[in-house]
């Protein structure tokens, strides 16, 4: 089965489409995908489902909504007469019930390995992170490109989040956002301050809040001989700072505003960087 998570939900086995159009199933789908070969919980999935308010009558819709994506699953699987071997490789024909798999007290979705796009990003990340810790950064920036290009669009974005699913969608984003940084990071320590400035001022203008965009846009600038743009740069981040949050930027910030106001942004350019 392949799963994209990085986008719209979707989800195919044998080139069929099994993604219910029902908002409930889907959660569940969805759920199930992100914690793809673990067993997610019964009460897990009831609280993405409905909350603090679980009916009565919750065990009884779980069931049938299980039911209801095994059914596509056979759907699926019928499609070519069964021919297919295992998920894990040739084998005797499955159904439905060998892929979503019933586990004591929850659920399991079985799926290959590297299938699900969120963990193939995440595996990729921690790749490239790794190799930027150990200071091979063009390794890192190539890790981390192939990582952030698995991306369509906001996670999850067609899929009605409960209270679990929007806490794993908000820690995706932040592991996105990490990894971006990180590229970037290493891009800037392989020279290449030019070929960034165009798509930090993007993120540094979507972004008006984050310190770490706006540090690598300054840093950029000023390697590249734009030193009063680097300026213009914190002084936007400052303003948006003081105005939605009444607070100045960090000392590491304004360290690098001084370095960048005395010509030397080179004093502070991994401090500044976070390391």
């Amino acid at each position: 089965m392949e799963i994209q998570i990085l986008g719209s939900l979707a989800a195919q086995e044998r080139g069929v489409s099994v993604v219910p159009s029902a908002a409930k199933p889907r959660q569940l789908l969805a759920l199930l995908a992100l914690h793809a070969d673990r067993v997610v919980s019964v009460s897990t999935l009831m609280e993405e489902i409905w909350g603090e308010c679980i009916p009565r009558s919750a065990s009884t819709t779980l069931q049938t909504y299980i039911l209801q994506l095994r059914r596509r699953l056979t759907l699926a699987l019928d499609g070519d007469g069964g021919a297919a071997g295992d998920l894990a490789g040739a084998g005797p024909r499955r159904d439905a019930k060998d892929i979503l798999v019933t586990r004591f007290g929850g659920y399991l979705l079985r799926v290959e390995p590297g299938r699900v796009d969120a963990h193939e990003f995440e595996r990729l990340a921690a790749t490239g992170g790794t190799a930027f810790e150990l200071g091979d950064y063009r390794a890192a920036s190539d890790l981390l490109r192939r990582a952030l290009a698995l991306w369509q669009g906001p996670a999850l974005v067609d899929v009605p989040a409960g209270t679990v699913l929007e806490l794993e969608i908000l820690r995706l984003n932040e592991e996105r956002t990490t990894a971006l940084e990180r590229r970037i990071e290493a891009d800037l320590r392989l020279g290449r301050h030019a070929e960034v400035v165009p798509e930090l001022r993007v993120l540094a203008a979507r972004n008006p809040l984050h310190e770490g965009f706006c540090a690598q846009l300054m840093r950029a600038l000023h390697r590249t001989g734009g030193s009063w743009r680097a300026l213009e740069a914190y002084q936007r981040l400052r303003d948006s700072l003081v105005h939605e949050l009444g607070l100045e930027p960090s000392t590491a910030l304004q360290e690098l505003h001084r370095a960048v106001l005395s010509g030397d942004a080179d004093l502070v350019l991994h401090r500044a960087a976070g390391g």
